[in-house]
């Protein structure tokens, strides 16, 4: 590695030293509480996929740039020095964690392997070395945003190809639309509601039915709620993509944005974007909130078959949208039955991180490593197994079909939407 790339390299891992961040590098007791509490782990018993042992290719750095003894004898505390070798650690260590934080319950001490992880990705970033796919695709939604004028034209016309879809699911079921108005509201001043969705009319069309049935004054985003830059760990890219949704928002003149089941999505607008004059939700959590006010009634009888949940990590665990979740399968009148035993405990799907977006390249790690998810469902003799999240949808689906489990991956959102009673 040439001296003025480590140079480069070293200054961007400065950068990410808050005062939380070098609590996190220098706390580590080699406990090994967190050793069993990561899946990767549990389901492929190897020290490399312990927290501890991810953390500290990154501590090891830190000691050696950043602490007395790494300078002086770096051989006495362990110190690495930053070269190729040392990348490709990096990227095993961060790219066979999920950031599902279930390491971080554990810990006595709170360390976040999550936020250790962001300092290896970010080198990896600075090395151009991290998956090419996940750059690419934060790219693309960077690019997309910043033409969005030139595509809001076509962006319409697709929506309105949806439109008897929502009327279908909501429609007959749920009264007449006012005169004037349009199943999928867009670009409107003064909704009280924006909801962000994902690309694709499985995102749309249901949530669309259950806002129109509650009687919500609510518009659709012209952005795609999901951060790329996040999965790939470029703060100047989440950024960008995250204040294009805030910038709407604002413009518009809402009380609330409503992020579609997107984890990561959900965890950054929440987390993210710093003080608004709009509240930030799950819409799960909206779901939870028409129930409870009356505003949507469900059919009771579309369930007819044992249901478990699997609590998304970044909005459960790290989003605290715990309970809404289980009160709207309780109103479906749901056989249901948990997972474990405290939700906060509740394993990861295996498939986050951005390690679903790299698709086949991480297909045989995540079907490994997600080995006791797979126990963990099958062990609730569920026939449905529902989630708030695209991310756990989509691995799910793979592991189902890994393991030939005899049971159906089901959006949380789709199944309130199928309920639908006026």
């Amino acid at each position: 590695m040439e001296e003025k790339l480590r140079e480069e390299l070293i200054k961007l891992f400065e950068s990410k030293l808050s005062k939380p961040m070098q609590m996190y590098l220098e706390t580590c007791s080699r406990c090994g509480i967190c050793t069993p509490a990561c899946h990767a782990y549990a389901s492929m018993p190897q020290a490399k996929y312990t927290p501890a042992y991810r953390a500290e290719v990154v501590r090891r750095i830190f000691k050696k740039y950043f602490k007395l003894q790494g300078k002086i004898a770096p051989a006495l505390g362990a110190a690495k020095v930053l070269d190729e070798n040392t990348l490709d650690e990096l990227y095993e260590a961060a790219y066979s964690c999920t950031g599902c934080r279930r390491c971080m319950v554990y810990c006595p001490f709170g360390i976040d392997t999550q936020q250790i992880m962001s300092i290896a990705k970010l080198l990896l970033i600075g090395a151009n070395a991290e998956p090419e796919l996940l750059t690419m695709l934060a790219d693309v939604s960077v690019s997309k945003g910043e033409g969005i004028e030139d595509m809001k034209e076509s962006f319409m016309q697709g929506l309105k190809r949806l439109e008897d879809q929502v009327l279908e699911k909501w429609k007959m079921e749920a009264g007449e639309m006012e005169a004037g108005e349009t199943p999928i509201p867009i670009d409107v001043e003064g909704a009280d509601l924006l909801y962000v969705a994902l690309a694709g009319a499985h995102s749309i069309i249901p949530a669309a039915a259950v806002f129109n049935a509650a009687g919500e004054k609510w518009t659709l985003s012209f952005f795609e709620a999901v951060n790329f830059g996040a999965f790939v760990g470029d703060p100047t890219k989440t950024k960008l993509i995250l204040d294009r949704i805030v910038n709407e928002a604002n413009r518009l003149k809402v009380k609330e944005v409503c992020i579609c089941e997107c984890g990561t999505a959900f965890r950054v607008m929440k987390q993210m974007s710093g003080s608004q004059p709009f509240e930030v939700s799950s819409i799960t959590d909206v779901h939870a909130k028409y129930i409870r006010e009356g505003k949507i009634k469900l059919d009771k009888s579309k369930l007819n078959l044992p249901v478990t949940y699997h609590d998304p990590c970044q909005i459960a665990r790290n989003g605290g949208v715990i309970d809404a979740p289980r009160y709207v399968l309780q109103q479906l009148g749901a056989d249901y039955r948990e997972l474990s035993a405290d939700p906060k405990y509740n394993w990861c799907c295996g498939g986050g991180g951005g390690l679903v977006a790299m698709g086949d390249e991480t297909h045989d790690f995540r079907m490994k490593s997600a080995k006791v998810k797979a126990d963990q469902v099958q062990q609730t003799e569920a026939k449905i197994l529902a989630t708030a999240c695209e991310n756990c949808h989509a691995q799910l689906s793979d592991i189902s079909k890994h393991y030939n489990m005899d049971v159906e991956v089901k959006y949380l959102s789709s199944m309130v939407a199928d309920a639908l009673i006026q």
